[in-house]
This record gives structure tokens, sequence and C-alpha cells, in this order.
């Protein structure tokens, strides 16, 4: 079956009368018994959760956004998967090229719609230009959600290069942040001779070798010291990442049922954590409510919390062979990776490191993503015809 596109299942505009039903369970929320002083140390404090859970019942827009996705949205079907949702925008630039943008969780494409204006059309002959392409994952918002097992990497890569196969894009970049940092270079190994170049941020994955006497040997205090923050700040917020790759079905029933306990299940990410204490550039809560609000209306919260599971028996347990596609890491506030690591399975040419802005790049530093992208472009135009 050749990937074809199809209207039939364009998921815009949602009907009002879910948004009227999204109100009304808004207002009628059952707020639980929160110890006072705890502070964001035991979770989202519900100060905090009530602020936004009204901004979103009052304030928050949400034709605003949808007819945004809807300007440069397209549905196709793929072997894999039925309905396919990606923004895409093509350049009136003869000399552009593919650019595919791979979000991670709890993330979607309405994160990137600042960007398609310039890196469609940069509104510079000495900046590249792109054709961008920005799928929600299977599973994920308006692709609606996955009904089999079997979602982990490879077959997300496969669906997605079949996706701009479909699209025409023979050749094309692949950026990646969160698991979309996995994901972007799982494509340059099926198929190397098709991506031209591979870009990373917020990459997880990348680790030591377990054989190693000394698995920091090498490292530099920097790089060391990255290492140990980790070590010490993960165990404090990987609850979520524990039940979601052990038994995300059971946590699904909630997320499907309650918009505020979607948003609170959502927001630590998206606030580091802590906002009162975090040097991460702040994110804005229209911004993150438009991705609480996509899964919400497509009812995917669940599926999407399955990608963990599917990817987690093999995600941190091997290190795959660097594809030799040209590969670029960009390091932001709050990011940890360190370059020995990730060159076990990457071909890095290119490794920049800033620190402001966040885990969420495109919310946090789009002017970091965008001339991180733009540049490492620039040191492949050769290959792309630039």
């Amino acid at each position: 079956m050749a990937p074809t596109a199809t209207t039939a299942t364009n998921p815009f505009p949602v009907p009002q009368a879910e948004i009227d039903r999204l109100h009304a369970r808004l207002d009628d929320t059952r707020w639980p018994d929160v110890p006072s002083g705890a502070g964001w140390s035991y979770g989202v404090p519900p100060g905090h959760l009530r602020e936004l859970a009204d901004r979103w019942r009052h304030r928050f827009d949400w034709r605003a956004v949808e007819e945004r996705l809807a300007a440069d949205s397209v549905v196709l079907d793929t072997p894999d998967h039925v309905g396919v949702h990606a923004l895409y925008r093509r350049s009136t630039r003869p000399d552009a090229v593919g650019l595919l943008l791979v979000h991670g969780w709890p993330s979607t494409p309405a994160e990137f719609l600042g960007l398609l204006g310039p890196l469609t059309e940069p509104g510079d002959a000495t900046l590249p230009a792109f054709h961008v392409v920005a799928p929600s994952l299977p599973g994920f918002g308006f692709s609606g959600p996955t009904r089999d097992l079997g979602w982990d990497v490879d077959r997300h890569a496969r669906c997605l290069t079949d996706l701009m196969s479909a699209l025409g894009h023979d050749r094309f970049l692949a950026q990646g942040g969160d698991y979309g940092s996995m994901i972007a270079p799982e494509i340059a190994r099926r198929d190397p001779g098709r991506v031209l170049g591979v870009h990373l941020n917020a990459l997880v994955g990348a680790s030591p070798d377990p054989s190693a006497a000394d698995p920091l040997a090498g490292l530099t205090d920097a790089e060391r010291a990255r290492v140990a923050e980790l070590g010490e700040t993960w165990p404090g917020r990987s609850g979520y990442a524990a039940i979601q790759s052990t038994r995300p079905s059971t946590l699904g029933y909630a997320m499907i049922d309650s918009p505020v306990g979607l948003l609170a299940w959502h927001l630590e990410w998206f606030v580091d954590y802590d906002p009162d204490t975090t040097r991460q550039t702040p994110v804005d809560p229209d911004a993150y409510l438009a991705d609480v609000a996509s899964f919400w209306f497509t009812r995917t919260a669940g599926s999407a919390m399955r990608l963990y599971r599917e990817i987690a028996p093999t995600a941190f347990r091997e290190t795959r062979p660097p594809s030799g596609v040209p590969t670029a890491v960009l390091n932001l506030l709050g990011d940890h990776a360190v370059r020995p690591f990730v060159e076990r399975s990457h071909r890095v040419v290119r490794w920049t490191e800033h620190d402001r802005g966040g885990h969420f790049a495109a919310l946090q530093a789009p002017d970091l993503l965008l001339d991180d992208v733009r540049a490492f472009a620039a040191t492949l135009s050769g290959a792309i015809g630039t």
C-alpha cells in the first residue's frame, strides 16, 4: 500500500459541542486537598493549577489556535497508520529542501507554528529555506490514537519515512527533540541515502559504555558535572516515566476523563518542576494549553503515553550504531547530553551549547533553534544544492 493523501479525516474544526463539554468539565472539577506548605515538592500545587484551569476555561482561545493549525494541515494515510496529521508548509524558494520536525512527549506540532514562516521564507537569499513537515506522531493529537501494539522507535521511523515519500520529498533533513531525538536518527539509519542531515535537541537515550572500567573516563569536568546533575535530579522527577513505561493504560483512564488531571500531568515538564526556582525560559501558558487541548479533544493522552511502554524495553538498554549521516546537537539549559556518549550512536559534526532556553526549544528558545538548524544546513550546502 503506497502512502496516499486523504481529506476524509480532516480533524478541523473541533465540534462546538466538544468545546462546550470541555468547559462543563472544567467548571465541575473536583479539587483535592493538598497539605499547606508543600509547594512544588509534592507535585503541582493547587493555586497554580486553579489559575491555569481558569485560563483554559475563560481566556484560552482554541479557535485561534485551530485556525493556525488548519491553515497548514494535511492528513495522509500510510501503510502503518490511517490519518497521519502533519503541518505542511512549502517554501516558494526553488532551492528549498524538505525538513521533517519530530516532536516528543508531551508535545504536538503546535509548538512549531511560530517557526513555519522563518523556515520556509527566511527573507534573506543567503539563508537556507525549507519545505517544513511537522507531523503529529501516531497516537498523538490529530493523528488519532494508535489501536495496536508495537509503536516503537523503528515503527515511528518507518511511518514518518512513508509520510515524506507521500509528500514527494526524496531527500530531506530530519530534526527531533525529546523522543523525536530517537526517532529522527532512526529514520537516517533506515534510509541514509535520503536523509541529508539530522539535527537534535533535548537529546535522550545517550549513555556510556556499560562495559568500560570507568564509564566517565575522558569526560571533561563540565561533562562530569552534567552527568552528576542528572543523577541527582532524575530520581525525583522520573515518577511519570516509571508509570508510563509500565502501566500507561491504567493512567490513561484518568487522563481521558479529567481535563484538569491531564493538565496537571503534563504541566510539570513545561515549568521544569518548579517555576519559582528554574532558570529555564518560561513557556507561554497558551502554548502548552494548545498541546493539552489537542490531546483532550482527540482523546489521545493514553495512546501518547504508550510510546514510553513501547520504547522502554530497548531504548535505554542498547546503543544503536551511527547512521553515518551528519548530525548536529543543540544543548540548551537543562539538557544533559554529553558528546562522548552521543558519539557512540551518532556521527556528530556540530555541537552547540547555550545557557538559556530549556527542554522545549521551539517554545523556549526558537531563535536558537532556528539559527542552529540554519547553520547546520549551511554546512551541508553541497549536499542539498543551496
